[in-house]
């Protein structure tokens, strides 16, 4: 198996490592100011970009929706290549210069990640605060991404593992995401979608702030002590909250769950899983396809099923160990 770990940051840059896994990784606008030409929603919070050792580079000017064909074209036009697109090839060929069809994925799977704070209710004194405004049939028809050619099959809710005292006896979950499921159809395959959110709530900083390596440890069979990632990130995707409805199980066990039941109903089609997250959802993201991966529940009877992620402003999850993996 094999695992492509790429970025768009001042330059793009991309390197080699192992597992089952590819990330496309854009920099936080901070450091990329024409990075808001991508996704101007986007542009509110500024992580620690990430970093990597550069193989091959392009200028983002290049990177920018004008350069990209009507979405609706470019999909159809992506449907032959979708394997390519989603960086079968560490996306050779594609980068210098960025090809037209690569951008337009890009914009389009981050549009999935901005539907999702267009839906976020940040309204206090709404019964639905810290949530989301609709329910799962509606909410991309409400965000205007009705013909996007998705369904929308579950709500995901973290909690972070820390406790502050003035939150005793409330629930410390929230919304920070949604899985979703495309038409065969709409994409030439049945690409199943995680879309994740960036830091929100006073728990969510505290935890991003939680910078000290501690062993990930997600296979139970093979652990791999030398794998380390952020305790924050870590805590926020395994931990859950018996008190609340919606999280009695954690982030991870949400997402696992969701996904194999989608893998299993749709097991005698051709299949994609695709990751896209901003700023702590690109963590979370990033932590989800390499649990994935290192677990081996991509294999398929028709074979690997391939995972990318789309890592918007993505901070620095893990060590090199879990680069290397």
């Amino acid at each position: 198996m094999h695992f492509f770990f790429s970025f768009l940051s001042s330059l793009f840059t991309a390197t080699y490592v192992h597992a089952a896994c590819t990330t496309f990784d854009m920099a936080s606008p901070m450091q990329v100011p024409n990075h808001a030409v991508f996704l101007p929603e986007l542009a509110t919070h500024h992580p620690r970009p990430s970093t990597s050792t550069a193989s091959f580079s392009v200028s983002p000017r290049r990177a920018t929706a004008a350069a990209a064909p009507g979405l609706g074209a470019v999909v159809a036009k992506c449907r032959p290549r979708w394997r390519e697109i989603q960086g079968c090839n560490n996306w050779e060929g594609l980068v210098e210069p960025l090809s037209p069809l690569l951008c337009a994925e890009i914009v389009r799977y981050g549009e999935f990640v901005v539907a999702y704070y267009k839906a976020f209710d940040l309204n206090p004194g709404s019964k639905r605060y810290l949530n989301c405004k609709y329910g799962k049939r509606s909410l991309l028809r409400e965000v205007g991404m009705g013909s996007a050619g998705y369904e929308i099959t579950k709500y995901i809710y973290a909690t972070p593992d820390i406790s502050i005292p003035t939150q005793a006896g409330t629930c410390r979950s929230r919304w920070i995401g949604y899985t979703a499921v495309s038409s065969a159809a709409a994409v030439g395959r049945r690409d199943i979608l995680v879309a994740l959110r960036g830091t929100v709530t006073s728990t969510e900083w505290l935890a991003n702030f939680m910078s000290s390596l501690t062993p990930a440890r997600l296979d139970p069979g093979d652990p791999r002590a030398e794998v380390n990632v952020e305790s924050g990130f870590l805590g926020l995707y395994t931990s859950d909250d018996s008190s609340c409805r919606f999280s009695s199980r954690s982030c991870r066990e949400q997402l696992l769950a969701e996904v194999l039941r989608i893998m299993d109903r749709y097991r005698e089609e051709e299949l994609s899983i695709t990751l896209a997250g901003h700023s702590m959802g690109s963590s979370l993201a990033l932590l989800f396809g390499y649990d994935l991966a290192e677990l081996g529940l991509n294999q398929a009877a028709k074979g690997e099923i391939p995972i990318t992620v789309y890592s918007f402003g993505g901070p620095r999850v893990g060590n090199l160990g879990f680069r290397e993996r």
